[in-house]
């Protein structure tokens, strides 16, 4: 089965490797691009020898490669190089994430490529980018964690820096190449010219920081970590009930009148140092004792029943586990299962786009075995 999408028909020819690449080309994979994941002989992508391990394979390598494509070639063999080169002819997309400089001394450096294939989208995603005085530097997620200023800014005030509990470096990268490749191939729909898309996790770390730039610009103040909650919207962190933590965020005054009415406090809503989102931001520290004397009166559960039907945006603290037993991602086509090897099944993230035109099936092609296309890929593209 394949996956049908509006990417349908474009070929993506995928350098890449470990995560940052491969979520990338997932994203297309998802939307319906055929990915053909070219992979060095010998070992493949590193992921491979990450686990856990199902049935003799990666899990993890399973869960970003799902519905690829492999051969595994010697870019710098002649033979190799050879079928690369055919492969390139076909192609809408090659995505690579070498370091700079690599694609250059391989003799696919954007020029020559451009000179070559006008129509093609090169897209580089680096750590630090193809310019500047990082370029050549190495970076893996943690590195442009601590880097892009988001583990300043994780965990509890005067604690040590913590890594954010996903690898939001690569992932960002990876999400912002993908956009960047759809909006090139759409500039080539309307030019008939292909571009280079330059991917910089370090750079994904600056444009996802949102409110800590915007804070420090404006008022010259450097932010640092704060827990749970939020540094300019209060309540919005998370409060302790009797038997757990429930996250609560009242995002305007009328919603925080509407807390305070499903609690039973309507007084702080008169409350001279609650008065309004500034104020309230002013004394969290008041205003969250306040709420939690009256939340640890009451399990948790029954305290979100009370705000919930009171329009209140709220919800649970869910472990993996608990999220992934939850009916709301079960509705929504957000397990899907995958060939494992042998009698195996993966269960694995599904695709969070759902288009109306397309469908969103429950399964999804097998990651591929290292160069198991390859008779298939020859056949197709010459050998």
């Amino acid at each position: 089965m394949t996956q049908r999408g509006p990417l349908n028909g474009i070929l993506v020819v995928d350098l890449t490797r470990v995560l940052a690449g491969p979520f990338c080309t997932m994203v297309l994979a998802d939307l319906g691009a055929r990915i053909i994941k070219v992979e060095a002989p010998g070992n493949g992508d590193d992921a491979r020898a990450v686990g856990p391990f199902v049935a003799g394979r990666s899990a993890y390598f399973t869960s970003l490669n799902r519905g690829k494509q492999s051969i595994a070639l010697d870019l710098k063999s002649v033979r190799d190089r050879g079928v690369f080169e055919r492969l390139l002819d076909s192609a809408d997309v090659l995505v690579e994430n070498f370091r700079p400089g690599a694609m250059q001394r391989l003799g696919y450096g954007w020029e020559s490529l451009h000179e070559r294939h006008p129509r093609l989208v090169m897209a580089s995603t680096s750590g630090f980018g193809q310019t500047g005085p990082y370029a050549k530097r190495p970076a893996y997620d943690i590195v442009v964690q601590g880097m892009g200023g988001i583990m300043s800014l994780t965990g509890q005030p005067g604690g040590p820096p913590l890594r954010v509990g996903t690898s939001l470096g690569d992932i960002a990268a990876g999400l912002f190449t993908a956009i960047g490749i759809e909006a090139a191939l759409l500039h080539r729909e309307r030019t008939g010219e292909g571009m280079r898309v330059d991917v910089a996790m370090l750079d994904s770390q600056v444009a996802i920081l949102e409110n800590a730039i915007a804070r420090y610009l404006a008022t010259g103040e450097v932010p640092g970590p704060l827990g749970s909650r939020h540094p300019s919207i209060t309540p919005f962190e998370a409060l302790a009930a009797r038997d757990a933590h429930i996250v609560v965020a009242a995002g305007n005054d009328a919603i925080f009148a509407g807390l305070c009415e499903a609690l039973g406090c309507a007084e702080l809503t008169r409350d001279a140092r609650f008065a309004s989102n500034d104020l309230r931001t002013r004394n969290h520290e008041a205003l969250k004792t306040a709420l939690e004397e009256i939340l640890i009166t009451r399990d948790a559960a029954d305290w979100l029943d009370v705000l919930s039907a009171a329009g209140v945006p709220c919800g649970p603290i869910q472990n993996v586990q608990q999220l992934l037993a939850d009916p709301q991602v079960a509705s929504r086509n957000m397990l899907v299962s995958v060939d494992g090897g042998g009698d195996s099944r993966l269960r694995v993230a599904g695709n969070p786009i759902k288009l109306s035109a397309f469908e969103d099936p429950s399964h999804r092609d097998p990651a591929p075995d290292l160069d198991a296309d390859r008779e298939r890929i020859l056949s197709e593209f010459g050998d």
